[in-house]
């Protein structure tokens, strides 16, 4: 059984950087596609970034450049470095897996999800 949890979330002042860090608990994690999603209050959750098991990313456009997505198969962990973040960035980032190629940043092509960890950007 796939577990995933999250960590690294915090507060921060607009400007600031966080890093975000998912350990994936179960085998084969090379072969699963990875993925960063966030959902603020009343809002719908969306995709963030994505890497696949050949390590191509995908990112929203609303964080090029100042995201980046990267993954350790030796650690089992997925990454997202946040930078110049911005109040807009607030909401609680989950951790996607699957095993295949889902839809990058479509959040129901994922199959396994992780409890989150919430972001917080002052201005």
């Amino acid at each position: 059984e796939v577990q995933l949890v999250e960590s690294g979330g915090g507060s921060v002042q607009s400007g600031g950087s966080l890093r975000l860090s998912c350990i994936f608990s179960g085998n084969y994690y090379n072969l699963y596609s990875m993925g960063w999603f966030r959902q603020a209050p009343g809002k719908i959750r969306e995709g963030v970034a994505a890497i696949d098991r050949d390590g191509t990313t995908t990112d929203a456009d609303s964080v090029k450049g100042r995201f980046t997505i990267s993954r350790d198969n030796g650690k089992k962990t997925l990454y997202l470095q946040m930078n110049t973040l911005e109040p807009e960035d607030t909401a609680i980032y989950y951790c996607a897996a699957n095993l295949g190629r889902p839809v990058p940043l479509r959040p129901s092509t994922y199959g396994y999800w992780g409890q989150g960890t919430q972001v917080t950007v002052s201005s």
